[in-house]
């Protein structure tokens, strides 16, 4: 049985740690509201890239983005540098291996928490340093322009990116999004719906097709990579808030079961000193 000197300091530590998490709380509430604002600002370019896609007959387009040849994949895994996740990393790491099983490939991970459980692993992979919220957009060109030019050079023709996606602030989901083969949002609409399967024609293009689809694929993947990192990061400050919500869950209910035992020791002491009073003064009367 603890002391109640033993159990009083264990409730002291449980409140300051208690406070800690409640300001770790209000830091990641607040790091996710401020990047969540920030969202947006490319749609219009996004938008812009996707309607000169409407000009262009994909079935006359020879490309390796489009119809690779090299069956050989990649898969993206973007990580955390950061703990307090709750095994998101790690759901998302496992979603990329999963993918993997299915085709064979290499891992180009992004993050630290990804590069060690890699390693943990023993697949092959390339390894990238985690998301910097100032350095965001160079970095998400850096890696645009890797996957780019390997896949020009027939390393791969697969690719795929595997990320967290955050439904909502408190639910987050491991996604998978296909790269390569290369299929645009107005393509696709196209292949479900054959009324929507005209080209617009009448167009004079002063390029090759296939250059003109490689220039846009190179903007799309750097926007799209962009997008990815920061829904990363809203999944990642998400996932702590989660994951810090629930320690203090915890810890609350340590606390109230440390209370009853400071409770039950005090009555215990104070039951003993009550008995040996008693028993001191029957003893001095008699």
């Amino acid at each position: 049985m603890q002391t109640m000197a033993v159990i009083k300091k264990d409730m002291e530590f449980n409140r300051g740690l208690s406070s800690l998490i409640e300001v770790l709380k209000n830091i990641a509430v607040s790091q996710y509201r401020s990047l969540e604002h920030k969202f947006g600002g490319f749609d219009k370019f996004m938008q812009a890239i996707e309607s000169y896609f409407e000009f262009i007959d994909f079935a006359q387009v020879r490309h390796p983005f489009l119809t690779p040849t090299n069956k050989k994949q990649v898969i993206v895994v973007v990580t955390s540098d950061s703990g307090l996740l709750g095994g998101l990393n790690m759901q998302v790491v496992s979603r990329a291996l999963a993918e993997l099983g299915n085709n064979p490939g290499q891992l180009v991970v992004v993050g630290d928490r990804g590069k060690m459980y890699a390693q943990e692993s023993g697949v092959p992979f390339v390894a990238y340093p985690g998301i910097q919220d100032e350095e965001r957009l160079p970095q998400a060109f850096q890696l645009r322009d890797y996957l780019f030019r390997n896949a020009l050079r027939g390393k791969f023709g697969l690719l795929k990116v595997v990320y967290p996606h955050p439904i909502s602030f408190t639910v987050q989901r491991v996604e998978t999004v296909t790269f390569f083969p290369f299929l645009p949002d107005s393509l696709a609409a196209k292949q479900q719906d054959p009324d929507k399967a005209r080209v617009i024609s009448n167009v004079i293009f002063e390029s090759k097709l296939e250059d003109i689809v490689e220039y846009l694929v190179y903007l799309w993947m750097g926007q799209r990579i962009y997008d990815i990192f920061g829904l990363s990061r809203l999944s990642e400050f998400a996932a702590r808030y989660v994951h810090l919500e629930d320690s203090l869950r915890r810890l609350k209910e340590m606390d109230t079961k440390l209370k009853l035992q400071y409770f039950r020791v005090r009555h215990e002491i104070i039951d003993q000193s009550m008995r040996e009073l008693f028993s001191a003064r029957l003893l001095y009367s008699s």
